[in-house]
């Protein structure tokens, strides 16, 4: 039997209803392997691939998401499940050893990794004692110490993707946010040119780093993008990998200011929405992620791009259907 990335392969991804997860799923498809599509939501989308298995889970905050898993991945003899969401990590993180015992395979860091990168409080400290340039950042009680005429962001501190996120021009109205957002911080907002860093990190700490501009940014997914190399942004992308100790398939955020210095943003432990142009422009970025999940060589001679490749997102119509049959094949009543 084959043992590389070609072998099929039973993979469980979280989070189909969001891009990362979605896009995820089609393209673990399109190299052979089964997925078990899970989301909370009934509609998600990705729960309507065809040829995936939908299935819905609960909520990741709720008690009951661990045992959950567990019987589903045991159900459908799942031999790996890969998070499409941060809300995932730290419960999956936690369930490790029991889906080790049960032969299920996970690729994530340490537990603090997986903190270091969904607390953006945390994230700020920790790049900020690296010599790493992120945005200021305060907490709500020490709004007072924000310079004048600084534009700011307020955000959740933890969460993904744009939700609940305000830009302001005055201390007052953070300070009035921060009664409305859930567990807010305040950074200084960022101009210049954003960029996405599609990174796959080997057991060993090495990483291959694919660079892609993101040219136009709707609801926090980039809807048009472009492929670029610059050795500075691509060292400090590797930079704040080793500072958080990430492993697996991960991506990078953050901007080329207009007097050429990189400010990095955030650092998700899971797989970009726009990852697609990655592939596109050459990358084999699905395929040694399956590589390394499965105890085997990263290939990263195969994780080079082209630059100067673009892509371009659209809505898109998925399916019309009955709710009432939907909702059984998702919880796996079909018959």
């Amino acid at each position: 039997m084959s043992t590389d990335r070609h072998t099929p392969r039973r993979i469980l991804v979280t989070g189909v209803g969001a891009a990362p997860g979605f896009g995820l799923s089609r393209s673990l498809m399109r190299l052979g392997h089964t997925v078990i599509a899970a989301d909370a939501n009934p509609l998600a989308p990705g729960l309507l691939l065809p040829t995936a298995l939908p299935r819905t889970i609960p909520l990741a905050s709720d008690p009951d998401y661990p045992s959950a898993m567990a019987h589903l991945c045991r159900e459908l003899a799942v031999e790996a499940v890969v998070a499409g969401i941060e809300a995932d990590l730290a419960p999956l993180t936690h369930m490790a050893d029991q889906l080790d015992a049960d032969g299920v395979r996970l690729w994530l860091p340490r537990t603090w990794s997986v903190s270091a990168c969904t607390d953006k409080a945390l994230f700020h400290k920790v790049l900020t004692e690296h010599g790493i340039a992120t945005p200021r950042t305060w907490q709500p009680q020490t709004i007072d110490q924000v310079p004048d005429g600084t534009e700011l962001v307020v955000k959740p501190r933890h969460g993904h993707g744009a939700q609940n996120i305000h830009f302001v021009r005055r201390r007052e109205h953070a300070r009035a946010l921060c009664e409305l957002v859930p567990k807010p911080i305040v950074q200084e907002r960022i101009y210049g040119r954003e960029f996405t860093a599609d990174c796959l990190v080997d057991r060993t700490g090495h990483a291959s780093v694919i660079l892609r501009s993101r040219d136009l940014v709707k609801a926090g997914l980039a809807v048009v993008s472009t492929t670029f190399d610059d050795p500075n942004v691509r060292d400090l992308v590797v930079q704040t990998l080793r500072a958080v100790g990430a492993r697996g398939l991960c991506c990078v955020q953050g901007f080329i200011r207009g007097d050429g210095t990189i400010t990095i943003t955030e650092l998700n432990l899971r797989i970009a929405g726009g990852f697609p142009l990655t592939e596109a422009a050459g990358a084999d970025l699905v395929g040694q992620m399956v590589n390394g999940l499965f105890g085997l060589p990263v290939d990263h001679s195969r994780l080079t791009y082209r630059t100067g490749m673009f892509l371009t997102n659209y809505i898109e119509t998925l399916a019309f259907g009955d709710l009432a049959e939907l909702t059984a094949a998702v919880k796996g009543e079909a018959q």
